[in-house]
Formats: structure tokens, C-alpha cells, sequence
């Protein structure tokens, strides 16, 4: 039974949301009902994905019957259907929150749209086999990012908007570069060509340069250190549904596509190679949670907290063991449901306390204590405290670390999260629990508006729960997804063999 028709559907869903909500451009109602129907189907179409791939294994599938390396190719193993099924469930969540608040203004401005096209870039980043098409997928991304950054067309929002696009295009035009200079070498992009194309070149300093423009170009997609400037520059703008969004599914595109060429292409092609990962992972860790523990803004604590956490994924591709590739996946799955769900809290206290700004803040717990308590499940498993998911996120990242002879590793990565408890207790005791502010008090959350906001909440709270207490099948299957990263073969076969299962 062929199942490779399943890959194309997580990109045609968004697809065809994106179109038909722009052709209902005024039909507010009418848009929602695309963005939910195509929601829903989104997860279920990354559900059956997840099911096929472990079934079958991985999964490839030739547009317009064209055999690999020449045609278009899509490609499913375990890491690219767990990102599509948490991108579909981001999709969900956000959906659902913007309806909460500033709704009507926020559609007149294309909301619905921009929410499916940034999905579609997305979706189309993980599953593709291609380095060209893989930078098509970037430029999609960043055409509705830019898109959703400006919604409100605030002096604020726009001078965010023009920093992101403008730095994340000298970041795709680096990634070019180095695409045309590896096709160059190799007379292919197609990813499993180039796994067997690239150990054959013969010029090392060539290969090296393009590891490196590639890293670069990627990294800086994904703010690790020294490129991270632009996210906080940009994602404290945003009103919180976007900030989430981004702060989920932006950064984690740029550290798959690391995973994705560093496992598969450039493996041992260069020994400065899981150095450089190394030092680039402790430094983001370090900077990220500095930067962190110096603010007093929420959406700058966490946007700084997206750099710091980089880092934790970043040592499973330097270390490169089954095992620490398996704590990358674990790591990422973990974070993109934690920092969503963060900044959608962060949106609610907002509402309830009248400002992200912590001076501001106070006495929160006892106008809303379920706030604070969905607030203290992602702040503690950001933080990594068990039985949370980052708990066990960090628990292999750093097993890994000990086990593949970079210890040091291991010890900055443990220091960093204590140093992210500060800044979560920092919140919680400024925002939760100190007097409240002089002044009268915004409105509490009610009703409908409570509905919508602290809904997706909940259910992102219950998925940390669950990775956290029911751990076991989220580990076997990144533990599979690290022995199919590391090992190569199957993905190398599934594209280039031309059999779908």
C-alpha cells in the first residue's frame, strides 16, 4: 500500500487554506471557519503521517514521477512528521487564542491568510529533500512572517518588521551563496545525492567553506550566537498569538535544517566541525539566559529564553551520537509546546494585569490563580524541573554530553538552567506574587474572551504534562528518530532507491 501521498498533504492543507481565506478577504466568519476546518485537518493529516513513518519507515515521494536526485522530492522520516504534527498543533492553538482579542482588526489585516501561508512555509521546510527547494521554503516563511510582524502598522511593529526581513535576507542570501557553491562541487542539491556526492569531492577547504556559510546562514536563521540580534528586536512587537507562532516554529525551522544537512550531508566531512557546534551551542545557551536574567519585560525574558534553549538542541548535532540526536528531538518537541505556550500566557496576564512590563505587575495570583498555575507549568518545565518534559529534554541532552566525552557541555547546560529558574521566578514573583500596582485594575478575563485565551493554554499545559508523566512512547520515538538521523542509510535508500512503501 504506496503511503507517499501523505506527504503532500501537510502542505496542500495550508495551501488551500491560505487561498481560499484570501479569496474570502471580508468574510470574517467564513475565514475562520477555513482556518479551523483546515486546522483540524492538519492534524489529523501529521497524525497519519507519524503513523505511516513508524510504520513503514521513512517515506519519499517524487513530484510529477520525476526519479531523484533531478525532480522535486518529498521526504518524511520520524523528525520531519514530529515537526509537521507540532506545527499542526501550534496551528490549532494560535487559531483559537487570536479570537480572543483585537480579532476583527486583526483579520481586516489578513490574519487568516498569513497564519496559513506562514504553516505552508513551514511544513514545506521539513518535509522537503532539496537544499534549493529548502530555500524557497525560507522565503515563503519569511514573506508572511514579515506580514504577520506588521499586523497593527505600528511605528513599533513596522521597525521590528524591517529589521527581521532585512537580516533574515542578508541570512538566506549567505545560504545561497553557499548552495550555489556546493552545486557547484557536487553537480546536485538533492539532500541524499549529496550524503553520497559530498565524501568524493576530494577539496576539504572547499567543503568546509560551504559547511560554514551554510552554518552560518541556517544558525542565523535559528539566533544562535553571534546572529541572535534580530529576534529580540523583533518578537516583543508582536501581539502574543504571533509571538508565539514565531517563537514555536521560526527558530526550530533553522535548527532542523542544522540537524537535517550537519547528520546527513557534512558528516565527518570537516573535524572543526562539532567543535564550532560546541562552542556555538554553549555560548547561545550562555548569552540567551543572560540576556534573560537582565530584563524586566516578559516578552523580552522569553524571547531571550528562545536563544538560551537553542543551545540545549544544538549539542545534540555536536555531539552526533544516536543518543544525543535523540535528546535534540526530544529537546525541540518539548520547547516549541513550552515557549508557545508562554507567550500565550504571557497575553493573557497582559489582559488581566494591564502590561508586559513586570514593574507594572503584581498581585495576579490572587485576582486569577489558575493563571498562575498555567503559568508554572511551562515556567517549570522551561526551567527543566522533573517530572516536566524539559526534565527529560535536558535529562538526555546532558546524559548525551557526559557519554560523548563533552562534559563541559553537559556542566554549562545544567548551569543555564538554574540560571532560567531565576528568570521564571523572577516573573512569577514580580507578576504573581508582590502587591499589585497602585491604579485601577484592568478587567478580569470572562467569559468567551477566558474561553478562547486559557483554552489552548490548557491543552498546551496537558502535552507538557503528558511528555512529562507518560514519557515513555515520546522517548522511544526520538530515540528511533536519533538512530535514523545517525544512521543515514534508510533516508539515503527511500530517496534514491525510487520504492515508496
Amino acid at each position: 500500500m504506496r503511503t507517499d501521498w501523505l506527504i503532500a498533504l501537510p502542505i496542500l492543507i495550508p495551501l488551500l487554506a491560505c487561498a481560499l481565506s484570501a479569496a474570502l478577504w471580508g468574510r470574517a466568519r467564513a475565514q475562520r471557519v477555513v482556518t479551523f476546518v483546515a486546522a483540524a485537518a492538519l492534524l489529523l493529516a501529521s497524525a497519519a503521517l507519524v503513523a505511516a513513518t513508524l510504520e513503514h519507515g521513512v517515506i519519499a515521494s517524487q513530484m510529477g514521477d520525476w526519479p531523484a536526485p533531478f525532480g522535486i522530492t518529498l521526504v518524511s522520516d520520524l523528525l520531519a512528521a514530529a515537526m509537521v504534527a507540532i506545527t499542526a498543533l501550534m496551528y490549532a492553538a494560535t487559531a483559537v487564542y487570536a479570537q480572543a482579542e483585537d480579532v476583527e482588526r486583526r483579520e481586516a489585516e489578513g490574519w487568516h491568510p498569513l497564519l496559513a501561508a506562514l504553516v505552508f512555509g513551514v511544513c514545506g521546510a521539513f518535509l522537503t529533500g532539496d537544499l534549493f527547494n529548502l530555500y524557497v521554503w525560507f522565503e515563503v516563511m519569511l514573506i508572511a512572517a514579515f506580514g504577520m510582524l506588521v499586523l497593527g502598522g505600528g511605528r513599533e511593529q513596522l521597525d521590528a518588521g524591517v529589521k527581521y526581513a532585512v537580516l533574515n535576507l542578508l541570512a538566506t542570501t549567505v545560504f545561497l551563496i553557499g548552495v550555489g557553491m556546493l552545486y557547484g562541487l557536487t553537480g546536485t542539491l538533492n539532500l541524499a545525492d549529496l550524503a553520497r556526492r559530498v565524501p568524493e569531492v576530494g577539496n576539504d577547504g572547499a567543503v568546509g567553506a560551504v559547511a560554514f556559510l551554510l552554518l552560518a546562514g541556517f544558525g542565523a536563521k535559528a539566533a544562535v550566537f553571534p546572529l541572535f540580534f534580530w529576534l529580540p528586536a523583533a518578537y516583543h512587537t508582536a501581539a502574543a498569538p504571533v509571538a508565539a507562532i514565531f517563537a514555536a516554529m521560526l527558530t526550530k525551522v533553522g535548527v532542523y535544517a542544522i540537524i537535517r544537512v550537519f547528520s546527513l550531508v557534512f558528516v565527518g566531512s570537516s573535524e572543526w566541525i562539532p567543535w564550532v557546534l560546541g562552542g556555538v551551542a554553549a555560548a547561545t545557551m550562555v548569552t540567551g539566559v543572560l540576556g534573560a536574567a537582565a530584563h524586566w519585560d516578559i516578552r523580552r525574558i522569553l524571547s531571550f529564553h528562545i536563544i538560551s534553549q537553542i543551545g540545549y538542541m544544538l549539542v545534540g548535532i555536536a555531539i552526533a551520537t544516536p543518543l544525543a540526536l535523540a535528546g535534540a528531538v526530544l529537546y525541540i518537541v518539548h520547547h516549541i509546546v513550552v515557549k508557545a505556550n508562554l507567550f500565550l500566557v504571557a497575553g493573557a496576564m497582559r489582559r488581566t494585569g494591564g502590561s508586559f512590563a513586570l514593574a507594572h505587575l503584581g498581585g495576579l495570583w490572587r485576582r486569577d490563580p489558575w493563571l498562575g498555575i498555567l503559568f508554572a507549568v511551562p515556567a517549570l518545565s522551561l526551567a527543566g524541573l522533573p517530572p516536566l518534559s524539559g526534565f527529560w529534554g535536558k535529562l538526555v541532552v546532558i546524559q548525551s554530553g557526559l557519554e560523548g566525552g563533552a562534559a563541559w557541555l553537559a556542566a554549562v547546560a545544567l548551569a543555564v538552567s538554574l540560571l532560567t529558574l531565576y528568570s521564571m521566578l523572577k516573573i512569577w514573583m514580580e507578576a504573581f506574587w508582590k502587591e499589585p500596582p497602585a491604579g485601577e485594575a484592568p478587567p478580569d478575563l470572562g467569559g468567551t474572551t477566558r474561553l478562547l485565551m486559557l483554552g489552548p493554554v490548557v491543552a498546551l499545559a496537558l502535552v507538557t504534562l503528558t511528555i512529562g508523566l507518560w514519557t515513555e512512547p515520546f522517548a522511544a520515538l526520538a530515540l528511533a528518530a536519533g538512530e535514523q538521523l545517525a544512521g543515514r542509510e534508510a533516508y539515503i535508500a527511500a530517496v534514491l532507491g525510487g520504492g515508496a512503501p
